[in-house]
């Protein structure tokens, strides 16, 4: 094998047995940001179940794991040179390898709003040049990103000169807001916390509050941005399909399977918030004047960055499709 974890797909075309045509499945690896255990990666979890059932016998998924398996900075890099055929990964942890990749969080639309714009298509389009083929979305329109702090703020200003973890996309949001902002990987937060190395972060809402007991006292309203996972293919290893097979996978993907996934998460929200009041987290809701700078820096600082990034047609082009 020319990679440990390289999925070895099978040849295309058909055995004979007994007489009968058997078709042949193609099975591709994957890899995902969060363990399996994470609430995160229900979505992950529903995605790779639905597509393995609608495609049986023709195309399967092997979930080989998560940062166990590789870690998820990594995980896109990966895909890109063959050593996974596929990652459910964050828009922003490979905006090194495709800038447009994080304008995925930039919106507050939901997924069906986003689907009509022709985003998805055009984003496949800027995925090819890095040899990278964007398959779709495990979208979570409802898992907004908040504030979580160790002491409590009165007005959006107090956030000025905090030390906060995001993850990159969210850089922008937290120096314009005057905050020290700090890329940590998800692992590494409960320590940081812990120590006073920080003295808050940014992450959405779902099924870790209770662990966080003690060191996290209050959390910020609204929430900002959407939250969405980009599912990634290998170049070659998803060429090995059949034409017909691709564009059937495609279509389940993005039209039913997608829209149906993005519902989960308002339970698993509303479950979270509980968790947090359980573990006795107070809620910090801004005044309507600051919650409405709150968004409108949000969306302005990240664009701003995007463009620097992706050029200002391409940032223009894909911030119509999401914000405006």
């Amino acid at each position: 094998m020319k990679h440990l974890l390289k999925s070895v797909a099978l040849a295309a075309g058909a055995a004979w047995i007994g007489g009968a045509a058997i078709a042949q499945e193609y099975t591709m690896n994957a890899v995902t940001l969060a363990p399996r255990q994470a609430d995160i990666s229900r979505g992950f979890a529903m995605f790779i179940d639905e597509v393995n059932a609608e495609f049986e016998g023709e195309f399967k998924i092997n979930w080989r794991g998560g940062p166990e398996v590789m870690p998820p900075f990594g995980q896109a890099e990966a895909v890109r040179n063959g050593a996974m055929d596929i990652t459910f990964t964050s828009p922003s942890y490979y905006s090194g390898l495709v800038p447009a990749s994080s304008t995925m969080n930039l919106s507050f639309k939901d997924y069906d709003d986003i689907r009509g714009t022709g985003y998805y298509e055009r984003m496949n389009e800027l995925h090819a040049e890095q040899d990278l083929v964007f398959l779709g979305e495990v979208p979570a329109t409802d898992l907004a990103f908040h504030v979580f702090l160790n002491t409590p703020i009165e007005t959006l200003d107090d956030l000025d000169g905090l030390r906060i973890r995001v993850f990159p996309t969210l850089l922008p949001l937290v120096k314009a807001l005057g905050g020290e902002p700090l890329v940590l990987p998800m692992g590494e937060i409960y320590t940081a916390m812990e120590r006073g190395t920080i003295d808050g972060f940014m992450r959405g809402t779902v099924g870790w509050a209770e662990q966080f007991q003690g060191v996290v006292t209050h959390v910020v309203y609204p929430g900002v941005y959407r939250a969405g996972f980009p599912v990634l293919v290998n170049q070659n290893a998803w060429n090995e399909l059949p034409e017909d097979l691709r564009g059937r996978i495609t279509t389940f993907v993005r039209d039913d399977l997608a829209p149906r996934i993005d519902e989960i998460w308002a339970e698993d929200v509303a479950e979270g918030v509980g968790q947090m009041e359980k573990a006795g987290f107070e809620v910090i809701e801004l005044s309507g004047e600051d919650a409405a700078r709150l968004r409108e820096v949000a969306i302005e600082s990240a664009w701003t960055e995007i463009a620097k990034t992706t050029g200002d047609d391409v940032a223009a082009e894909l911030r119509g499709m999401l914000v405006d």
